[in-house]
């Protein structure tokens, strides 16, 4: 039967992005594609994803390389398909019967006779240059990385070539392979260390990112060079953006937590046995700031130039860090639940950020942002503003400290809430009011205080 070639072209992944990021591919030149199988990992300021084929056929060739940016419509890759059958499905998009892949569907069209053609260069530098993803798995297998062939971009080594290697046996255990220098190894963390000594914040051991130092030395200098990778560099442009145009105030204040603490100790337990999962401070803490938000609406708007857009829903942005990155998932209508309902949206949240499996509705519609500085073991933070949001409050460590109480020296759990501020948007009369109502509604907390 006739073949023909189309091109896959990068679809709208959501209404306010023109472009993404191609992280990785996930099917090389050669490869037999099915449909909505996905063919590569996407970033985008918003959220990560994989994109899925709309074609069955033979990838070709990659026209867009690992951490290269793409606009909405541009080719990303060539697919050959048979011109009766899947070429007419070309067009088609993805289903809701369809497997998840948190993207729309990607366009394809026919290729055009220039754009067909060559190949990767294996020798390419890339050769040597390691991923986080193929190290961790070189070492798991005992992999010899430098007698492993690439077949990526550039001749890189995926992860489809360890498991290859793993599989034949055809690179050998480190332990057997000489004259070789191995790949560096990823030593875990040993949990016996502990890895905070004071405060009582945690409910427990932050996750603390394995730093692979993998960059190009500098000849006769004591420094080497590492690449910014398209997630790093996605934060840096939302940073840039977000202390260029908001001109931002700070303020803090302190909180006596001591019934908050006595509270949790009693709950924790049962709310555990019950529900599967930890009762952390978080969901005490945004049910103080969303019912302060209630009383202070400007809080919850948006700079529009002309004019101040006030937000109706109080949608809550959690800050979740991962190794590489942070990400903030939204729990939408959160003036809505109660404790245990924001403990569940909390632990959703964090747990499918630090699996990537996050859609693009989780990201979007934010209006405050909430930080649990403190997991850290900080106990003073000056956050910046999740653009375009008005404002952004850190919940630092809880500390016990002497606090002076009638004239009295008694020890109490202590902690900081930081606020930085849209100065265009909020003073600091409504933002110390704001701060205060937070203040009043986390002291309120007892123990006959319910979860449900």
């Amino acid at each position: 039967m006739a073949k023909q070639i189309v091109e896959i072209t990068m679809p709208q992944l959501a209404e306010s992005l023109v472009s993404a990021t191609i992280d990785r591919w996930l099917k090389e030149p050669g490869d037999m594609l099915e449909m909505y199988e996905p063919i590569c990992e996407l970033i985008t300021d918003k959220v990560n994803a994989e994109l899925p084929s709309t074609v069955r056929g033979k990838l070709v060739k990659h026209l867009i390389g690992s951490g290269e940016t793409v606009e909405v419509g541009a080719a990303i890759c060539l697919v050959e398909v048979e011109a009766a059958s899947d070429a007419e499905s070309a067009g088609q998009t993805i289903s809701n019967d369809a497997p998840a892949t948190n993207v729309a569907a990607p366009a394809t069209r026919p290729a055009t006779a220039a754009a067909y053609g060559g190949t990767a260069d294996a020798n390419a530098p890339m050769r040597h240059r390691y991923s986080p993803a193929v190290q961790k798995l070189a070492a798991e297998h005992g992999i010899d990385l430098n007698r492993v062939a690439g077949t990526g971009e550039g001749g890189r080594i995926t992860r489809k070539d360890v498991l290859a290697a793993a599989e034949s046996g055809s690179a050998g255990h480190r332990a057997a392979t000489s004259g070789a220098a191995p790949a560096t190894p990823i030593v875990p963390m040993d949990p016996s260390i502990p890895v905070r000594s004071s405060g009582i914040h945690l409910s427990e051991s932050p996750r603390i990112p394995s730093v692979e130092m993998e960059g190009q030395e500098v000849p006769g200098r004591g420094e080497y060079f590492i690449d910014v990778t398209p997630v790093r560099n996605t934060i840096a442009t939302r940073m840039r953006q977000s202390v260029s145009e908001i001109p931002h105030g700070w303020m803090m204040i302190e909180v006596d937590v001591t019934n908050l603490v006595l509270l949790r100790n009693k709950q924790k337990d049962e709310f555990k046995k019950r529900e599967g999962i930890n009762l952390t401070y978080m969901p005490f803490m945004i049910k103080a700031v969303v019912n302060a938000i209630k009383d202070y609406p400007i809080m919850n708007s948006v700079w529009a130039v002309d004019k101040i857009i006030v937000k109706r829903d109080i949608n809550i942005s959690l800050s979740v860090g991962t190794e590489d990155s942070v990400v903030t998932p939204v729990i939408r209508n959160a003036d809505q639940k109660n404790i245990s309902g924001l403990a569940h949206e909390i632990d959703d949240l964090a747990r499918r950020t630090r699996d990537k499996k996050l859609k693009l509705d989780d990201i979007q519609g934010g209006t405050f942002t909430v930080n649990n500085t403190g997991s850290f073991g900080s106990i003073l933070t000056q956050p910046i503003i999740n653009y375009p949001q008005a404002a952004i409050i850190t919940f630092e460590s809880i500390v016990k400290r002497p606090v002076v109480i009638n004239d009295m020296i008694g020890v109490r759990s202590m902690v900081n809430l930081c606020l930085s501020l849209d100065h265009r948007i909020l003073d600091g009369v409504i933002c110390g009011r704001f701060l205060q109502r937070v203040k009043e509604n986390l002291e309120s907390y007892d123990l006959e205080t319910k979860v449900y």
